[in-house]
């Protein structure tokens, strides 16, 4: 039988998953293998029976530039006792693709040993994907669909912000992160907008819903003191995951939780909850300023790969095959500033099996530039700010941060 490349996809959609699966397929198809898509990820591959798409030049070559994938998509995480070795042996699979995020990652780790212990040896290289950028890869490089989500992101961010131009509001806008706030600091500063809030600024305050409420409010009265009577606040969904659980329970906000334990944001609009938490904070200060939600969450996840990614993700589709020809397997495909293709280990990162997000670098000149440019109050505006405010160093986003001004 001739040998099989099997390709699954983990985890939610970005920009470029089907660039990657086209590139893998037409690379490894002009090598005389059969390359089989898998629906359903994992739970598809263990399955009695998956669902297979063998590819071919044609379809490849149809789906490059599409957004969102050909492959369906699961969040499913085996355990041990659902793992088998069927259509390993039924396909003579010589190689195993995983396309996704960490947990995508390590699963596959734990697939291969347990392969292995059944006298079954394939390699296993891993594509990372995530529209978080929150990978660690080489030279602060981008995973693939990152900014091509962020593109999609920016184009609905300005045109909200021209509805806060033309009618005078407000807008209290959330984007993707789960624990990184590489998208809402790149729509944020991408639109120019007033205010972002994003879980690394955190980094010498302990974080709250009121320390959070109070930033946006800080930049509607910097822009008042202005005469500026709209704007749009940017909130990455990851201030959830670094506030504590006691408070956002207290504040009659619940969660549910995937297979791998992370609260499952998506089923609530983060934009609405907060904007809420500013009206009524508003309200009680007896300031008349309209604010409405925006959640940009899967609107971004399917759009159209720009070209960055297009490029970006052909080019981890060649490494993929360059990796497997000098019989490389158990790394993650990576592709440096000059487009250099190197293997990544698991074992390269601090604890073996699970990789640590990357966040976006505070201390970095391209953040401390954007963050001076953000509106809120100062100390030089406590006066003028108090005609709003009972207490305006309370608002003072130095004194919120515990930054030094």
């Amino acid at each position: 039988m001739r040998p099989s490349v099997v390709i699954i996809c983990g985890g939610g959609p970005a920009p470029g998953i089907n660039t990657v699966i086209a590139m893998v397929a037409k690379s490894f198809i002009a090598d005389d293998f059969r390359v089989l898509g898998v629906h359903h990820g994992y739970q598809g591959l263990f399955s009695e029976n998956p669902e297979i798409k063998e590819f071919d030049f044609a379809h490849a070559d149809r789906i490059f530039s599409r957004g969102g994938s050909t492959l369906i998509m699961s969040r499913f995480k085996p355990k041990n006792e659902d793992f088998n070795t069927k259509i390993f042996e039924r396909e003579n699979v010589k190689l195993l693709v995983t396309i996704g995020g960490d947990d995508t990652a390590s699963t596959a780790n734990r697939v291969i040993k347990y392969l292995a212990s059944q006298n079954i040896i394939i390699k296993n290289i891993h594509v990372p994907k995530t529209i978080d950028n929150d990978l660690p890869l080489p030279d602060r490089n981008p995973t693939f669909g990152f900014h091509s989500a962020k593109d999609e992101g920016v184009r609905i961010g300005n045109t909200v912000y021209e509805d806060a131009r033309t009618a005078r509001q407000w807008f209290v806008m959330s984007a993707m992160g789960r624990s990184a706030g590489h998208l809402a600091f790149g729509i944020a500063t991408g639109c120019h907008f007033p205010m972002m809030v994003i879980p690394e600024m955190f980094n010498k305050a302990k974080p709250s819903i009121d320390s959070i409420v109070n930033l946006v409010i800080s930049s509607i009265i910097k822009r008042k003191l202005m005469g500026v009577e709209y704007g749009v606040a940017m909130i990455s969904e990851g201030v959830f995951h670094i506030l504590d659980i006691e408070e956002i329970e207290s504040r009659g906000i619940n969660f549910t939780y995937d297979a791998h334990g992370h609260p499952e944001l998506g089923n609530v609009s983060k934009a609405h909850i907060f904007n809420v938490l500013v009206q009524q904070k508003l309200h009680k200060l007896g300031i008349d300023v309209k604010s409405r939600p925006v959640e940009l969450g899967y609107e971004l996840r399917c759009a159209r790969p720009i070209g960055l990614d297009l490029t970006l993700c052909s080019l981890l589709g060649l490494g993929v095959k360059k990796l497997f020809n000098e019989g490389i397997s158990g790394c993650i495909v990576s592709a440096n500033s000059t487009g250099d293709i190197s293997p990544i280990y698991l074992s390269d990162f601090e604890e073996e099996g699970k990789i640590p997000p990357r966040l976006v670098d505070i201390d970095a000149q391209i953040a401390q530039l954007f963050f001076d440019e953000l509106h809120f109050i100062k100390e030089e505006d406590y006066e003028a700010a108090g005609e709003y405010l009972p207490n305006p160093e309370e608002y003072d986003f130095y004194k919120i941060l515990k930054w030094e001004n």
